[in-house]
């Protein structure tokens, strides 16, 4: 291999250079920057590479819980100096599309993919794709059947049916008719917040009869008729469960209308700005709220640490709370319930 060096462009004078020799030192002055230059656009290029990727994607984007999820992946990718890449359907039950997404960042070969899966089963051949491809996988929110995942990040969602339906019970006085308004089958997530529900009446509140149950499909429109057809076919009806943020706006929004708000009990899962306001106004007896923003950051921090070396649990239990009224200015609950996501969101 040649070295160049400074003569090698005509750098200095030479003895014959004479009096032309200063001025072949302006062309070596406008090499040595452009090779300056050179050098350093070529290191900016190799930290930009050097800056990983994590891929969230969420069940949907259109519910405030899912606003919170990415607020939190947001703060974790600025606190962690990594990249994060949003994108989810539109709906919780559009699953061709959730897989569509998440076949696309295997493809674009992300450093990593956090995804809350809508269906248990869906995402298992993509899960199957991401580890052929050597990226790393957290599932978090709802779970999946597959195995083939680095961690799983949740809420306790069979404890917080539990809680629920505890909560209910004592609102009932321990008796009489309640209902349970489901999310939608196969979201896992929901199915063990109802199923931790039923148990819980089934076991410890003999008098308690779930009388009706119905799916309200994520959708509000949905679930406020379902409820009405459950407070219009059970008119002794003393109270109801909604699984989810959709079902949950859905069953106050009935409740008022019917004139039942305050008289039929409601434990509504999730919480956001509406669902605050009708457990303030009575509309709702009890919130079990999860904290997204915390489980969005948890989320790429898990993706982060096994890139860096080190190794996160395979199971990430977080726990629900169960909000009354009475517990709405206590501090550590309006960090809970209002986390500051303009912060991190344009």
């Amino acid at each position: 291999m040649t070295r160049l060096s400074a003569n090698s462009f005509g750098c200095f004078p030479t003895q014959d250079s004479g009096r032309y020799g200063e001025f072949a030192a302006s062309p070596c002055r406008r090499v040595a920057a452009s090779a300056l230059a050179l050098a350093f656009l070529l290191a900016s290029a190799c930290a930009r590479t050097d800056r990983k990727t994590i891929a969230v994607v969420p069940k949907a984007t259109s519910h405030l819980f899912w606003v919170s999820v990415q607020a939190g992946a947001v703060a974790a990718g600025r606190d962690l100096k990594v990249d994060v890449l949003w994108n989810g359907p539109s709906s919780e039950t559009d699953y061709a599309r959730q897989v569509q997404i998440v076949d696309s960042m295997i493809a674009r070969q992300v450093d990593g993919i956090a995804v809350a899966a809508q269906d248990r089963t869906t995402l298992n051949a993509s899960l199957d794709r991401a580890a052929a491809a050597h990226i790393p996988v957290t599932v978090f929110d709802s779970g999946v059947d597959s195995t083939n995942y680095l961690t799983y990040l949740a809420t306790n969602n069979y404890q917080g049916g539990q809680m629920a339906a505890r909560k209910l019970a004592a609102l009932v006085n321990g008796k009489g008719k309640v209902a349970m308004l489901m999310h939608a089958p196969g979201s896992k997530s929901t199915m063990d917040r109802e199923a931790g529900f039923e148990d819980v009446m089934r076991k410890e509140f003999p008098a308690i009869e779930i009388a009706a149950r119905q799916y309200s499909m994520s959708e509000r429109s949905k679930a406020m008729a379902a409820v009405e057809n459950f407070l219009t076919a059970q008119p002794e009806l003393a109270g109801v469960f909604a699984s989810a943020e959709p079902g949950s706006v859905g069953s106050a929004l009935a409740l008022k209308a019917r004139g039942f708000a305050g008289k039929v009990k409601l434990v509504a899962f999730d919480a956001s700005e509406d669902l605050v306001q009708d457990l303030r106004d009575g509309s709702i007896d009890a919130l079990v709220a999860q904290d997204p923003f915390r489980m969005g950051y948890q989320a790429v921090k898990t993706l982060v640490d096994k890139l860096r070396g080190i190794d996160p649990p395979k199971v990430i239990d977080l726990s629900a709370t169960v909000i009354t009224k009475g517990d709405l200015e206590r501090p550590e609950i309006k960090a809970l319930l209002f986390p500051d996501v303009k912060k991190y969101l344009n």
